[in-house]
């Protein structure tokens, strides 16, 4: 059966064949200019769904790269402090070595012990080291002051907060950053809490006697020993964050290439489209007003 063509009919196509040309020149200069080849939802509607996961993946692992940047800090301003407190230790072994030889006067011993006094000071003032207005030896209670510095305060006697400070440094990771001050100066009642070691030492120095510095040397040697294991741990702990930093910047990277690939736009390839586009466009203009230009008089002619 022959079907009719009337001149609605011929206009209807001609103008939906011109409105879908120019629908998609329109899109290709938009994505021209937007450098993006969804730009909208309709654009591609799988390759947004994976966009958005992207994103979402990309946010999180931002978030974690601060976590592990802060707790990189918190590591190494935790070093920094032990290493100061081992330079104590040091100095502290060396004065009981040179009063418990016997050549020390008593002027020589008053003055070590002194020395001594002034050394336990400092400890206290690594103690009370803070990061971020965070006290680092405290735990959790990191808002006040671990050990205070009321000059009557027996320091062998302060207990720091046992808990432990964890940041969340990926999926499903908690790490913990901190050291106590507990473990890293001693508990109480522990026969080498630091305090207590040097309370006997500054003792035995102003009453000169050589032995009962020297009976105290056991004891330095093994808080010093273990501040050295604290301070291994500490530099274990920056390892491993070390190498989820690494890994969290190895995924950010393969995840924006995945995004760009998903998303950026192949300029060169489009702008050829567009210039293909806008040439057939212009064909379809010309073929219609070719199509379109006769009328009723051309027909009673």
């Amino acid at each position: 059966m022959t079907i009719r063509m009337t001149s609605n009919m011929m206009s209807s196509t001609l103008l939906g064949s011109l409105n879908r040309n120019l629908y998609n020149m329109d899109k290709l200069e938009g994505q021209i200019s937007s450098g993006r080849k969804i730009n909208k939802p309709s654009d591609d509607p799988v390759g947004v769904t994976y966009a958005l996961r992207y994103r979402s993946q990309l946010a999180g692992n931002e978030q974690f790269q601060r976590a592990t940047d802060s707790a990189q800090s918190w590591l190494d301003e935790t070093d920094s402090q032990m290493g100061s407190a081992g330079d104590v230790m040091t100095r502290l072994k060396e004065l009981m070595v040179q009063s418990s030889s016997g050549t020390y006067s008593t002027s020589d011993m008053q003055s070590a012990a002194l020395e001594v006094e002034q050394l336990k000071k400092q400890l206290v003032d690594i103690g009370n080291s803070k990061f971020g207005g965070k006290f680092i030896f405290n735990g959790e209670n990191y808002g006040s002051i671990p050990y205070p510095t009321d000059a009557s305060t027996n320091y062998s006697q302060v207990s720091t907060d046992d808990s432990s400070v964890k940041y969340v440094i990926g999926e499903n990771i908690q790490f913990q950053i901190n050291t106590t001050g507990n473990d890293f100066f001693g508990k109480v009642g522990e026969s080498d809490n630091v305090f207590g070691l040097m309370d006997n030492v500054i003792a035995a120095m102003k009453s000169g006697d050589s032995a009962a510095i020297s009976s105290e040397m056991a004891g330095v040697e093994l808080r010093t020993n273990k501040m050295l294991a604290a301070r291994s741990e500490v530099g274990a702990r920056t390892n491993r964050v070390e190498l989820v930093n690494s890994r969290l910047k190895d995924q950010e990277t393969n995840t924006t290439t995945l995004l760009s690939k998903t998303e950026d736009l192949d300029v060169a390839a489009a702008l050829i489209k567009a210039t293909s586009a806008q040439t057939v466009y212009q064909a379809a203009l010309k073929s219609s007003a070719n199509i379109m230009s006769s009328s009723l008089v051309d027909f009673m002619r």
